[in-house]
């Protein structure tokens, strides 16, 4: 089933493939003619078509590519639409992936956040649909990516390899950027004041660039300045984007956007707060406790540029697009380490850094859809061929004059920057995916549908990492997709789906080979039902998850031919069970809701529990009534996100003991009311934390520990135009 790919394997000549299959397929599409309206139909493809202010019967790529509705796939999939982002004042992605169905948010330090679904880290994302890869562990901004460059954010849960590639079976998380739909001139302007002196101005314009509406731009701009919850911290942020959307003809769209975002902290922490005191016992700090230092700062630069093509011809639509995109972070940081005394404050450690990451990644896609009739029937098919590069650049400086930390109890931040050295190399890498993929939605009956799919995707890693050559990767990995669906009723689906993803390993065995790589397997079955002709949407699943092949230690064996190396056997990985309900879209007129609740169990293969430091329950929802009569104007909305326990099973380092660090379950309660003025103007108001809620927003990572934020309010006017 796997080829291994060798340094310098002439597997990747075939990136050309996408650039010819693109020259092929469109050249001649300038001639082609589209039945019907054009416009209508290019709307169609374009625009989202919201039927609750929560919901959408859009059609989605995100999970096979195929453009289905939420109740055509037969995956969980969930939808944060721009209403809810407006309602909740959701301003970053961690502030989505807090508030959607399934997935939850663990903060590493003041900047860095992971995400988890199902048991699993996520670590594939998209834009637009085109997979792009992030380290939110190393930080370039990320998990910081603003909110104003996307009209919604889509996620698609359990394996995803169809369309993603190589990654974990947790989650797909694509983000949809704000298109130049518009003819007319319109736009809004908002600036907000919130709690901890933070304020921020947006403005997001659209408008024809020609006297027809053909040729379209749209732009946006954001900035916020602020301080934090925590001593001495504050954040700086500058978000710019611009696309301009052209028919060059009937049937042919041209999009060329680029966006930036600078995001530049001030005391930014390194880590968290120490767990144990010198005779440990357990610490206890304010929430406003930092180990920031007036100096230290970890800012990132984000930019993306991109380029779109869509060619409509008889029922068919072709889409060639180019993506870059770059992360770039200079960080000058403070770790502090160890177990302070109670009452002196001393015993703490230092380790300060200055390093720099540059993370370049383009994308080049192409992508065919349409319908064909086969045996009478009519049915849809998707094929596609994306070549993926990324760059990635690491250097560090060394470092002398490193001062004592003193009496931590009483830190202040004034902590006297270390003499800083030579700029040493750490990372000089470049990682190269090829995927072909296709897939078809087969209408057996006017009730039965099975969509069957699958990917051929090769993968190599090369280049210098801390000090060592690296070269691996795996060449035709085949990665199946497998859906039913029957709709017994006009309002019910019962769905079920097998699908896959893949992940190399540098590992090798005892023979000298690299192991396989670690597959993800998916199983998942489900109800959907929609009412009120699609403006409430319920979904409920249940799923099965395995990792598999995922190497182990192989005793005391080396790998022949290398020095103190350690072999490598393909295990039995980790497994998650599970149960998701969602429950969204609008109740009644004016009522919109959006409800769900997770619950798995993620073991290793001996029985252990797995990833133990995010939630495995997880119940959100939030709610809003759009008054009527006398009140018309006012829309009031409160919601609750409530999590289990998480914890983390450790050793304590003064007692030598072993010890759970533990975050019991907790709720965390939010309001909003909003006042619309005139047909022009509103006011808005949010409480997060409403009832000002102590919990950690992790505990355990490198057995130390971060505060979630306190109570926090934000009021912000709105004018349109």
């Amino acid at each position: 089933m796997y080829k291994k790919t060798s340094a310098g394997c002439p597997c990747f000549a075939r990136r050309s493939l996408a650039a010819a299959i693109a020259c092929a397929a469109l050249s001649p599409l300038g001639h082609a003619q589209s039945s019907g309206n054009p416009h209508a139909e290019k709307q169609a493809i374009e625009e989202v078509v919201v039927i609750s202010r929560y919901t959408t019967k859009d059609r989605l790529d995100t999970a096979t590519g195929l453009g289905l509705t939420l109740y055509e796939t037969p995956q969980s999939v969930s939808v944060v639409t721009a209403q809810r982002i407006t309602d909740q004042n959701l301003e970053s992605l961690t502030d989505v992936i807090n508030n959607a169905t399934g997935v939850s948010a663990r903060a590493q330090d003041s900047t860095r956040h992971t995400y988890s679904s199902r048991g699993f880290a996520i670590n594939n994302y998209q834009v637009d649909g085109i997979p792009i890869y992030w380290q939110p562990g190393g930080n370039a901004g990320e998990t910081q990516s603003d909110m104003s460059l996307y009209e919604r954010v889509e996620i698609v849960r359990g394996a995803t390899g169809l369309l993603t590639g190589a990654g974990n079976p947790s989650a797909s998380v694509n983000l949809v950027r704000k298109h130049a739909d518009s003819r007319t001139f319109t736009g809004n302007a908002d600036v907000s004041a919130g709690r901890w002196n933070t304020y921020s101005a947006t403005a997001d314009v659209s408008t024809p660039l020609n006297a027809s509406g053909s040729v379209r731009g749209r732009f946006v701009s954001h900035i916020l300045d602020g301080d934090s919850f925590r001593d001495l911290a504050g954040e700086e942020k500058t978000v710019f984007y611009g696309v301009v959307d052209a028919d060059l003809t009937d049937n042919t769209l041209l999009r060329i956007g680029a966006s930036r975002q600078e995001n530049d902290p001030t005391a930014s922490t390194w880590g968290g707060l120490p767990t144990w005191y010198a005779d440990g016992s357990r610490t206890e700090w304010a929430r406003s406790k930092t180990i920031g230092v007036d100096w230290t700062s970890w800012s990132s630069t984000v930019e993306h540029y991109y380029l779109d093509l869509v060619q409509q011809f008889g029922g068919w639509t072709a889409k060639f697009s180019v993506n870059n995109n770059r992360n770039a972070s200079d960080q000058k940081l403070l770790y502090l380490f160890g177990t302070p005394d109670r009452e002196t404050g001393l015993g703490m450690g230092a380790s300060p850094r200055n390093a720099a990451t540059d993370r370049d990644q383009t994308s080049v896609s192409l992508q065919l859809s349409g319908a064909y009739t086969l045996l009478g029937r009519e049915h849809e098919l998707t094929l596609g061929a994306i070549d993926h590069k990324d760059d990635s650049y690491a250097t560090s400086r060394s470092r002398s004059n490193v001062a004592q930390v003193g009496n931590f109890n009483t830190w202040d931040g004034h902590y006297p920057e270390a003499t800083w050295g030579d700029n040493n190399l750490d990372i000089d890498q470049t990682t190269e995916q090829f995927g072909l993929y296709a897939a078809t939605r087969l209408s057996v009956t006017d009730d039965l549908k099975v969509i069957a799919g699958g990917r051929v995707a090769d993968w190599e890693q090369r280049g210098f990492y801390y000090g060592a050559q690296q070269s691996f990767g795996d060449d035709d990995v085949f990665i199946p997709y497998v859906g039913a669906l029957y709709e017994f009723s006009d309002q019910h689906t019962v769905y079920a789906s097998y699908t896959e993803i893949f992940q190399s390993q540098n590992l090798q065995n005892r023979h000298g080979d690299f192991l396989d790589p670690v597959t993800g397997e998916s199983k998942e079955l489900g109800l959907k039902s929609q009412f009120f002709n699609g403006s409430l949407q319920t979904t409920v699943s249940v799923f099965d998850i395995l990792q598999d092949g995922l190497g182990q230690p192989d005793g005391n064996l080396p790998v022949p031919g290398i020095e103190n190396s350690q072999a490598y056997y393909a295990a039995e990985g980790a497994s998650s069970q599970g149960y998701e309900l969602e429950v969204v879209g609008e109740l009644k007129p004016g009522w919109d809701l959006s409800f769900s609740y997770t619950s798995f169990d993620a073991e290793d293969a001996a029985g252990n529990a797995v990833n133990t430091s995010q939630p495995s329950e997880l119940l959100k929802l939030f709610t809003t009534y759009r008054f009527a009569g006398q009140l018309e104007g006012l829309i009031l909305a409160g919601g609750v996100n409530w999590q289990g326990r998480n914890f983390t099973d450790t050793t304590n380092p003064v007692t030598g003991q072993a010890e759970r660090l533990e975050q019991k379950a907790y709720s965390l309660v939010s309001l909003m009311a909003r006042y619309r003025f005139s047909e022009q103007i509103s006011g808005q108001i949010n409480f997060d934390n409403l009832l000002d809620e102590t919990y950690y927003s992790q505990i355990g990572f490198y057995n130390q520990l971060e505060y979630g934020e306190p109570r926090n309010v934000t009021a912000s006017v709105t004018y349109q135009f």
